[in-house]
């Protein structure tokens, strides 16, 4: 494994310039330091904790729990056809207050708060917790938990993440290590997409030979409060919580072009269509994915005239419109 890259950033520009035109995942230490939250878990979990209810609007909060025999991995069932953890909606202070409670068990229960809106859930955490590096468009997402294991995954999105309360153990992969991590199943997986089928904290090779390759060039780094990682879209990776509460904010952008259709319903829509095919069709399907999509040769539009408006230069609002209600109803349409 390889220790992921730490870079000071002091603004905007050069966190663009710098990070996210790298297209590689980085460390930037203290970015979070003088936040409200980081100076509140710094003094105790109960601080922490009493903090956040201070700012709790009520609004109940998808959280999940795993027993203690699932040794606080968060994984699919032993037949792969569900999950080992149970999930529900549950106000955000009682949460918290199990977690303190949790906290001076032996054995416990691994929680985990999943992706909390927090202009809904905390509508004053951003005034007082503000991040310097992104627009304010970018919303928040907030993951509160004990110690846990999250397996390794893929945002569609790229991902900053700023650790609040609590150490995070971070190992990623890059995308062209996909098969060897063993994805499993799609449809049912916690957070819509994959899951890797190796515990890369217990791994078995005998299983899953090709995890070694994958974890020769993996990169790893423990950020403590106030430390943030940048994981680029696409990038594979799992999360170990290491403290009785664990704190992180994170912010999802871009990974979407402006038709607003994610990347990853196109892949789901190309697997029941293409995959199927004989080889053939599948190589004829890859040459006219890489003229249109890819890039590879020719300009496709480069013959068309300017200003055409088409779905192969560039579309007017109704045409997109139009596209979309037109790929609706072929999903829709039964056979």
């Amino acid at each position: 494994m390889h220790e992921i890259i730490e870079i000071e950033v002091a603004d905007r520009e050069t966190f663009y310039k710098e990070v996210v035109a790298a297209n590689r995942p980085a460390v930037i230490r203290s970015l979070t330091r003088d936040w409200r939250a980081v100076e509140e878990g710094s003094r105790s979990v109960a601080e922490l904790c009493r903090y956040l209810q201070s700012l709790d609007a009520g609004v109940a909060v998808y959280t999940i729990a795993a027993p203690p025999g699932a040794g606080g991995r968060f994984f699919y069932s032993d037949d792969l056809k569900g999950l080992n953890f149970n999930r529900g909606q549950i106000p955000l202070s009682q949460v918290l207050t199990q977690l303190l409670t949790q906290a001076e068990l032996v054995e416990t229960y691994s929680i985990a708060v999943q992706s909390l809106p927090v202009r809904d859930v905390l509508p004053k955490f951003e005034a007082q917790n503000p991040m310097p590096l992104l627009d304010t468009s970018v919303a928040p997402t907030m993951w509160i938990g004990n110690r846990g294991k999250v397996a390794p995954h893929y945002d569609v999105h790229r991902n900053l993440a700023c650790v609040t309360a609590g150490k995070r153990h971070f190992t990623l992969f890059p995308p062209d290590q996909i098969a060897n991590l063993y994805p499993g199943p799609i449809l049912g997986a916690p957070g819509g997409v994959p899951i890797s089928m190796v515990d890369i904290w217990n791994p078995d090779l005998d299983s899953h030979p090709r995890y070694a390759e994958a974890r020769d060039v993996a990169h790893e780094a423990t950020l403590d409060p106030g430390d943030a990682i940048y994981i680029p879209a696409l990038w594979w990776h799992a999360v170990e919580s290491l403290d009785s509460l664990n704190v992180l904010v994170n912010y999802w952008w871009g990974g979407i072009a402006e038709s607003a259709i994610s990347p990853n319903d196109s892949l789901l829509h190309a697997m029941m269509t293409i995959a199927g095919l004989d080889d053939a069709q599948r190589q004829a399907w890859r040459d006219y994915f890489d003229y249109y999509v890819f890039g590879k040769g020719e300009d496709p539009k480069a013959h068309l005239p300017d200003g055409l408006k088409d779905i192969t230069t560039s579309l007017s609002v109704d045409q997109a419109n139009d596209v979309r209600q037109f790929l609706a109803e072929k999903l829709l349409k039964r056979r």
